[in-house]
């Protein structure tokens, strides 16, 4: 007589089965949002800048639209990938409203209002360049570009636009004079890449490689830590001098003594 078997039981489900919280897509949209912050950000250091060079608001939206895309967009040129930027329209006008209102709104804002915006622009520049320098890595790590290449690109993402502004306005690139910003973002990309190597879930390796990224930033602009300069001395005409001409009249250029 055959033995008869007894009925398998399922296994009871997971308390949290995989996804079910939707981890995956919240820290997608955290990404995203940081994103967006640091569009802004860039976009608004952009439009600042233009504003000490007293430009129109067609010079506003060149300079905030290079400032806030310069990086990325060179990036996806050099990797041969379609330039991301181009098919997100909402990035190109949030960009271009921030760079508006600054063009409207700072002639009229008190030196201690402007003051206290700079210093929350600072800060999510911060938090942008994180985001970019890690995701820029990223992205040319999917192209099977060699680690130090998508650091390099992850450094590009982050802080070229800030390179490319500088240029345009005709003053020596901050991040090649002794901010603490290219260095940080570069930390950044490499602990992603570190991770990412040894088999880390994309958030943690991801998420690791943004707090560096700030954490280090963030200590700079807090403690004053900066490069040393050839020589000990500042190099002039960098991008965050006190400029005489407009320092007497217009409390943006007072407020701003670095940029991102």
């Amino acid at each position: 007589m055959a033995k008869r078997c007894a009925p398998s039981v399922p296994p009871p489900p997971p308390l949290f089965p995989p996804n079910s919280l939707g981890v995956a897509e919240s820290f997608d949209l955290v990404l995203e949002a940081l994103g967006w912050i640091g569009t802004a950000a860039f976009a608004a250091a952009g439009a600042l800048t233009a504003a000490r060079k007293r430009m129109d608001p067609v010079g506003f939206l060149l300079v905030a639209g290079a400032t806030a895309f310069g990086g990325g967009t060179l990036r996806d040129l050099l990797l041969g990938l379609p330039v991301s930027w181009l098919s997100r329209p909402d990035l190109a006008v949030l960009a271009a409203t921030f760079a508006l209102l600054i063009f409207f709104i700072t002639p009229r804002a008190t030196e201690r209002g402007t003051a206290r915006r700079v210093a929350l622009l600072l800060w999510a520049d911060a938090a942008g360049m994180a985001v970019f320098a890690v995701l820029g890595a990223e992205a040319a790590a999917r192209t099977g570009a060699a680690p130090w290449v998508s650091v390099l690109m992850g450094v590009m993402t982050a802080s070229f636009g800030g390179l490319i502004r500088d240029v345009i306005c005709g003053e020596i690139p901050l991040i090649l004079r002794r901010e603490i910003y290219a260095t940080a973002a570069g930390a950044g990309a490499g602990v992603f890449l570190a991770l990412q190597g040894l088999g880390a879930d994309r958030a943690v390796a991801v998420g690791a490689g943004v707090l560096a990224a700030f954490a280090i930033r963030a200590a700079a602009m807090g403690g004053g830590w900066s490069l040393p300069a050839y020589g000990g001395r500042a190099a002039s005409g960098a991008a965050d001098p006190a400029p005489e001409l407009d320092a007497e009249n217009n409390p943006v250029t007072r407020s701003i003594s670095s940029g991102p």
